[in-house]
């Protein structure tokens, strides 16, 4: 198991989700003050994938390169803000999600069909008692 490999991957996955944060505040903010603007941004994003946050943003500094900055800006803005607290609600949530799966799985595993218990015929013989 490459641990570092495994962050770097995490980063980037990271970073193009906040890439996409940034895009829907910024539409956000250009619903409210430039609406021809934030249209012709809502339509760059369906031509162009998010998917890959870098990709998009060069794509975007080819065609508009006054949004593409205020998108770094913006994104930039919500790594510094999330920074702190981030590794804290990794940990737990992983750890929540976890116990949740083992919680559900040992319940499915416990479970006892009725029609399946009638089958046994020690099951049958007990009830005769």
């Amino acid at each position: 198991m490459d641990l570092k490999q495994i962050a770097k991957d995490t980063t980037k996955t990271l970073i193009s989700y906040m890439t996409y944060q940034a895009l829907r505040v910024v539409i956000g903010q250009l619903d409210e003050t430039e609406p021809k603007r934030a249209y012709w941004l809502r339509q760059f994003s369906y031509r162009v994938s998010i998917q890959n946050g870098e990709a998009f943003l060069e794509a975007l500094f080819l065609e508009e390169q006054r949004l593409a900055f205020r998108l770094l800006t913006v994104r930039e803005h919500i790594a510094e803000e999330i920074a702190d607290y981030l590794p804290e609600m990794l940990r737990t949530g992983v750890q929540q999600a976890n116990l949740q799966q083992r919680t559900q799985q040992l319940e499915r595993m416990t479970q006892i069909d009725p029609a399946s218990v009638s089958d046994h015929p020690e099951q049958q013989i007990s009830s005769e008692e």
